[in-house]
């Protein structure tokens, strides 16, 4: 990519409320993620932060002070601040413990609030900017401040089953329950317009998804008429009186305004494509963050206010994309098909798995499908059952079981497009990260036959040692996705373990993990490579001294190669290696094992109340 900066995380740039020319973002600095100011008047960028492990989260305030989190190799660390003009940078709170990120919010009045949790529960913190700080709270597992009222009079804190409504004292004010998976509720903020602590949610009620809000004194009001069937977020427009609305459906998004008082849902116009991020800015200006699978991330303003310039590609970005709908018991399959620019029969083909479970594949811009297209390969992303995207039904549908049921999608898919003479039915393989990762370790050793090669980056490939090492919120979505612990549904943890079928992976396989990974720990990975050296199946690793998360540009480049080449290899070379015979697993181990150890930043992030892999 050349010009601009290549920004992080798929976000707007936070505009400070009382001067919305100063703007904060974070962008790539010499292959690290740092925060950047941005002067929308001059068209001129800061960088605010040179940390040898880079910096992930900053904020700024209505005092354009400008926030970012200084944490350890371990994810841990504290809230500072400077001017945003530069100068000295300060603690946010003093006397306040180390932890890691779960929220900060800043009132109008400077008032602060801090959530930091410690691996077992959460904490909130409230002072004044660069003052003593106060305990208002703590609660069991992972915790999200959500928001703070302008005058710093109220908070709200989401997890442990609820939205919490608390005081700036720490007295409980309100507690709205968490359905669970038959009626989540997520929490948005308050309002920016006054301190009478009007609350934005979003309820999923049966199918359907449902803005909601609620008041001191009059509660929780469900507002039925703007209801949407497939997932939404939303956040309050400057007037505290309309919401916009994105939502996602199909793989594309959708912009929509709600006027509360009115009881009007209006759509607003924007390209075809993905809507990463969208904001209403002071003074009425709409700034949103657009892709589509041929057209890297843009940043637009519909009054045309000066943005950070992002990073584009020399030019046309290769390939045709189209739709695949492939029938399924539980409905069609949505699959997103990029081909080469003018194909010439069946195709070798990638299927690029995507994580979560609570996520989807989008109609936006991807390195890799560009890296993949570009190299000549055919390139497939399934919206499996599970998916977001696709209403609520879809997103439960887990009738084979918890990865069975994804890895039955990828196969009939896979069989579709062989039966349209798109692909190869001899040259197909999978590449996945973390949940993803997982979903092509068990397809490879579940239905060894459809696959001729595999890469597996930051996966889970033992569920049950996954489960007794990683994060209690990842403990917590495998107790509900399985049922209950495998101490009390082991058969249902094993039937859905990679490791159980590692004996009868038949493609080659590159797994790729991280030293400090607390999410997918790197010791089932080993477990699980290990189980592979004990049946010879042949296969590569590649070491990583990061965390889930990390965000070093250079880890990223380094696995995007290694697997690239790896993929051509084993799926379009010309001496191409034939793939392990059942009979040759026995006696001397076949195992083609490089493992390569590199140092680089660990990097811990945390959705705020949907917690996935990745």
């Amino acid at each position: 990519m050349t010009g601009g900066y290549q920004v992080y995380r798929a976000a707007l740039p936070e505009v400070c409320a009382a001067d919305p020319a100063k703007m904060v973002f974070t962008a790539d600095a010499d292959g690290r993620c740092e925060v950047f100011t941005w002067d929308a008047a001059a068209r001129r960028a800061r960088q605010v932060t040179r940390r040898p492990r880079g910096t992930l989260h900053g904020a700024i305030d209505r005092d354009a002070h400008v926030w970012w989190f200084d944490e350890d190799e371990h994810g841990s660390g504290h809230w500072r601040f400077q001017p945003f003009t530069g100068g000295p940078d300060r603690p946010g709170l003093t006397d306040v413990p180390p932890g890691l990120p779960r929220g900060l919010a800043v009132s109008d009045r400077a008032t602060v609030a801090v959530a930091l949790g410690d691996g077992h529960a959460t904490t909130v913190h409230v002072g004044p900017r660069g003052g003593a700080a106060r305990t208002v709270a703590r609660t069991d597992g992972h915790a999200t401040l959500t928001g703070i009222t302008p005058g710093g009079r109220l908070l709200a804190l989401a997890g442990a089953g609820a939205v919490t409504v608390l005081t700036g004292e720490g007295a409980v004010r309100a507690v709205l329950p968490d359905g669970g998976d038959t009626g989540r509720l997520w929490s948005l903020g308050f309002s920016p317009a006054g301190d009478d602590g009007e609350l934005l949610l979003v309820r999923e009620c049966e199918d359907r998804y449902v803005l909601a809000t609620w008041r001191p004194g009059t509660g929780l009001s469900t507002h039925e008429w703007c209801a949407f069937d497939t997932e939404i977020t939303a956040r309050w427009d400057g007037d505290g009186r309309s919401v916009l609305v994105r939502q996602d459906r199909h793989g594309r998004s959708a912009l929509h305004r709600a006027d509360l008082a009115a009881r009007t849902l209006v759509p607003v116009p924007t390209p075809p494509g993905t809507l990463l991020d969208a904001a209403t800015r002071p003074g009425g200006d709409l700034h949103y963050l657009w892709t589509a699978t041929g057209h890297p991330p843009r940043l637009r303003s519909t009054r045309g206010t000066a943005l950070p310039v992002l990073p584009t590609v020399a030019g046309r970005v290769p390939g045709t994309h189209r739709d695949v709908w492939t029938p399924g018991p539980d409905g069609p399959v949505h699959t997103l098909l990029s081909l080469p620019d003018a194909p010439r029969g069946p195709l070798p083909a990638v299927f690029l798995v995507h994580g979560g479970p609570a996520d989807h594949d989008r109609d936006a811009y991807d390195g890799v499908v560009h890296s993949l297209v570009a190299s000549g390969f055919a390139v497939v992303r399934v919206n499996y059952r599970g998916s977001t995207g696709y209403g609520p039904r879809w997103r439960r549908a887990f009738g084979r079981g918890v990865g069975l049921t994804q890895v039955e999608d990828l196969a009939s898919v896979r069989a579709d497009l062989v039966a349209r003479g798109l692909i190869r039915a001899d040259a197909v393989g999978l590449w996945g990260t973390s949940w993803g990762g997982y979903l092509v370790l068990l397809a490879l050793g579940t239905r060894p036959g459809l696959w001729q090669a595999g890469v597996a980056v930051k996966p889970v490939a033992d569920c049950a040692a996954a489960h007794r090492t990683t994060t209690p919120a990842l403990r917590a979505l495998d107790e509900r996705l399985f049922g209950g612990t495998p101490d009390e549904v082991p058969e249902r943890y094993a039937r859905s373990s990679p490791i159980h079928y590692a004996a009868a992976v038949r493609a080659p396989l590159l797994v790729a993990a991280a030293t400090h990974d607390a999410k997918c720990p790197p010791g089932q990975v080993r477990g699980y490579l290990a189980a592979l050296r004990a049946a010879g199946v042949r296969h590569e690793s590649l070491w990583l001294d990061s965390g889930h998360d990390g965000y070093d540009g250079h880890d990223h480049v380094t696995v995007l190669r290694r697997a690239v080449v790896f993929l051509d290899r084993e799926l379009r070379g010309p001496a191409r290696r034939p793939q392990t015979p059942r009979s040759a697993r026995s006696g001397e181990h076949r195992t083609a094992e490089r493992t390569t150890e590199r140092r680089r930043p660990h990097a811990e992030g945390h959705h705020p109340q949907r917690p996935a892999r990745g």
